[in-house]
């Protein structure tokens, strides 16, 4: 009985329960490209796929092989072949059945979501960011205020000092206006040229820094949609990020290899800094007038235009930098000088990019130094590491912050 129970257990206990989270991303690697959960795009909306299908294992073949399905006289399989204009389908011979469930599970889950991402009958919820709030602008009014309160009190003070000495008859001088006060005159001049003094050299310092400069661009583009939500590489569009010295904005042929099949915006709600909301289908439509695509006939009608992006971090003509030296060998992320550009629906300047920032950031970041040879030349480094004098090496320390570096 007990060997009876166990040979039936032991087989259920085997059965691994598919995972939509594993699914998601198999989803986004191997069928985004070409299908959607909920509508249309080059293949058909998978909502409701294992229904459609008489049997999961053909519905697996399909998915491995869909020539050796449509050889096998399926019916639904061949009518599905036929209403996409004999288009076969992209064979996946290296998915498991367990992943293939997974996927499968994924679906099912993003099936019983409404398009725009909510779950059925979930409240949905809209509104834009709010702005911070700067209080140094309401301290330096307080502060204003009080100076003048307290020379206020002061000549108040001054007043009753005289009165008090004619009570009791002791002449005292005939207190003199704080405006005629040749202390009070001195010490607002020397106030006046300090504060002068303080913007004056911050102006002069911040000379053609763009510190949270976000200007508007001719098309919306949503970095928190596309490397946020739908985790799409950096390199995908940057490819010179890790190869040249630019990383380059991206042409809009990279554009249209996802938008030739995604012709509506589906996901959350998109508001500028401002509070305005966007039409996401409207800007992707943008996007078909400049290239002289017809998103209905499938095809390119007319001849396209550049996009006449806004440039957003710029640097003086005298300083080198080089994102591949900074990506590739120092390992550096892109939120390091662009901040959480996944949270950004509208690019902004995260950081003022001033000699002092780069500088700090020598000075603290460490170098890939061990077992590495283009740093074999620092013996005594080498040597002080040994001797566990230091435990690594930073940026400066190999000469990072020598003018040379970037002003030649």
């Amino acid at each position: 009985m007990l060997i009876l129970c166990a040979s039936i257990v032991i087989p259920f206990s085997s059965v691994k329960a598919a995972d939509p989270a594993k699914g998601k991303a198999l989803f986004q690697q191997n069928c985004a490209s070409c299908h959607n959960v909920h509508k249309r795009v080059t293949g058909p909306a998978l909502k409701g796929v294992e229904d459609r299908w008489p049997d999961k294992k053909l519905l697996h073949q399909w998915i491995h092989n869909s020539a050796s399905v449509l050889a096998s006289g399926d019916k639904y399989a061949n009518d599905l072949f036929n209403e996409y204009n004999k288009t076969a389908m992209t064979a996946f011979p290296a998915l498991s059945n367990e992943e293939i469930d997974d996927i499968l599970a994924f679906i099912k889950v993003e099936g019983e979501k409404e398009p725009g991402g909510q779950k059925a009958g979930a409240p949905t919820t809209e509104g834009a960011k709010e702005s911070g709030s700067d209080n140094s602008l309401l301290f330096g009014i307080i502060t204003l205020i009080l100076a003048v309160v307290a020379l206020i009190l002061m000549q108040i003070n001054s007043n009753l000092n005289k009165l008090a000495g004619d009570k009791e008859g002791v002449a005292t001088p005939e207190p003199v206006p704080f405006y005629k006060n040749k202390a009070y005159i001195a010490l607002g001049i020397l106030v006046l040229f300090m504060v002068g003094g303080y913007f004056t050299i911050n102006g002069a310092i911040g000379l053609g820094r763009q510190k949270d400069y976000m200007p508007e661009q001719p098309i919306f583009y949503s970095h928190k949609v596309h490397a946020g939500i739908n985790q799409i590489s950096c390199l995908y569009c940057h490819a010179g990020a890790e190869k040249s010295k630019h990383a380059m904005i991206p042409s809009e042929n990279i554009c249209m290899n996802c938008h030739k099949a995604i012709k509506e915006y589906s996901g959350p709600e998109l508001f500028t800094a401002e509070g305005r909301k966007i039409d996401g289908t409207a800007e992707i439509h943008k996007l078909y007038d400049y290239v002289g695509w017809d998103p209905e006939a499938g095809k390119y009608t007319k001849p396209g235009k550049p996009i006449e992006w806004t440039k957003i971090h710029n640097l003086p003509d005298h300083v080198y930098f080089n994102h591949s030296q900074h990506v590739v060998a120092g390992k550096q992320q892109c939120q390091t000088c662009h901040g959480n550009i996944t949270e950004m629906d509208e690019v902004h300047q995260f950081a003022d990019l001033s000699m002092g920032w780069c500088i700090n950031c020598h000075r603290t970041t460490k170098v890939q130094f061990a077992d590495n040879k283009y740093y074999s030349i620092f013996e005594q480094l080498h040597q002080d590491i040994k001797d566990k004098k230091i435990d690594s090496v930073t940026v400066e320390m190999v000469g990072g912050t020598e003018c040379q570096k970037c002003h030649y």
